[in-house]
């Protein structure tokens, strides 16, 4: 009775998200409260578990980068970087966002794509306000590009990290394997972003006049503290990228940089914090909640069970359908929980396969629990930062907006993984 309970409380704030007649963190947080109510999982399980319970590495690692975040936007840096791009595209529309995909995947190859979002998503709205653009339609395009560009490497992304450990993956193994296809996918990405917002790309010849008799040095209004905000950026994507040689997890990293940043300049606790997405972090806490009420439940190993029993001795067919499977659930829960969960059985079926074979079935979960994530507005962490971003900033994205785009991103993506994968590992 206990999982019929969960499911039904999970679909019903999933139906509700969807409509959007109730706002996404309240919604969270009565479906949180409801698993707690009726004791489908307890004060430990929620706040302490690691398996079932908030993931405080996300939520902490969020809270540390928007501070950071919050104290270069101080210092005009997003402006310079606004203006810099704008120049370089011409003011063309397409180009532009073409220019900012790839650099948003590039960085989220080497930060999280969360963290990576953060940082670009201030630029967006500058450059879009500058040309009169809707800004909808680029921040869709960069949070699926660095979830894209997240999936190449072990640090991209969260679930990344959790399969890496698991199956004794390098950063390398990571680079090597998944890469060259992140690669391919992103030149077909942003070919299908030219056709999924052709409505959008209006070229005003005046306002791109305009930008490039702009001097982008102007826009920075405090070296100083530029210079100390980029010096513990660069000291915390670095401790990012040595994660597996240094053992800080990416939340301790964040924390640190944003404390040693609040602490050696001249912004006040209550300036840096002011930037917040507090919504957004109480999201994610109600979140976990409901996805470790199913994971308490055992409903997620159930079906992960039932998927391992029946591709058992199949590996091409375990390959497809775990690919395929992943890219389904990481649409509708999250990411992270699905990948602990499902890891372990991944493993069992890794260690039944003669020589390195099984190895297909650890990049074809990595691949439909990151592409997947595109699939709806709550498939991924950076996905519902984004519009946690966009609503504060007065142009709110609905769920269905972000949705009919998504879809069409990771079926194109995910059928590209087929044959990738089959060609070279099958």
């Amino acid at each position: 009775m206990t999982a019929v309970a969960a499911i039904t409380i999970f679909v019903g704030a999933y139906l509700l998200i969807a409509s959007e007649k109730v706002h996404r963190t309240a919604v969270a947080l009565g479906g949180a409260g409801l698993m707690l109510l009726l004791h489908i999982t307890d004060g430990h399980g929620a706040f302490f578990s690691e398996e079932t319970g908030v993931d405080w590495n996300v939520v902490f690692l969020l809270l540390g980068m928007m501070v950071i975040v919050s104290v270069l936007r101080r210092t005009g840096v997003f402006e310079y970087v606004a203006i810099w791009a704008a120049k370089r595209a011409r003011g063309r529309p397409y180009r532009l966002m073409v220019m900012l995909v790839v650099l948003t995947a590039a960085a989220s190859a080497l930060l999280d794509n969360v963290t990576t979002v953060l940082l670009v998503a201030p630029v967006t709205f500058l450059v879009c306000e500058r040309l009169a653009l809707r800004v909808e339609p680029f921040l869709v395009a960069e949070v699926m590009a660095s979830n894209i560009g997240g999936t190449a490497t072990l640090v991209g992304d969260p679930p990344n990290i959790i399969i890496a450990s698991r199956g004794g993956l390098s950063f390398n193994d990571f680079l090597l394997n998944l890469a060259p296809l992140i690669v391919l996918l992103m030149v077909v990405f942003c070919v299908l972003c030219r056709w999924l917002f052709r409505a959008h790309f209006h070229y005003d010849p005046e306002l791109a006049a305009e930008i490039m008799e702009l001097e982008e040095r102007e826009a920075i209004t405090d070296r100083r503290l530029l210079w100390q905000g980029l010096s513990v950026l660069a000291l915390v994507v670095v401790a990012f990228v040595l994660h597996p040689v240094l053992h800080y997890e990416p939340s301790v990293v964040a924390l640190l940089g944003a404390g040693l940043l609040v602490a050696a300049t001249s912004v006040t606790t209550q300036q840096a914090l002011d930037e917040v997405e507090w919504p957004t972090l109480v999201f994610f806490a109600g979140l976990f909640v409901m996805v470790g009420g199913l994971v308490e439940t055992g409903v997620i190993a159930d079906v992960s069970r039932a998927a391992a029993d029946a591709t058992e001795g199949r590996p091409a067919f375990a390959a497809m359908l775990l690919l395929w499977a992943s890219a389904g659930l990481s649409a509708i829960v999250d990411n992270i929980p699905y990948v602990a969960t499902m890891s372990p059985i991944v493993s069992d079926l890794v260690q039944r396969q003669p020589g390195t074979e099984g190895h297909v079935l650890w990049w074809a979960l990595a691949l439909g629990a990151d592409l997947g994530g595109n699939a709806t507005a709550i498939g991924a962490s950076a996905n519902v930062v984004v519009l946690g971003i966009a609503a504060r900033n007065g142009t709110p994205i609905s769920f269905w907006y972000f949705t009919r785009y998504g879809l069409v991103v990771t079926l194109v993506t995910v059928a590209l993984c087929v044959p990738y994968l089959w060609l070279r590992y099958l």
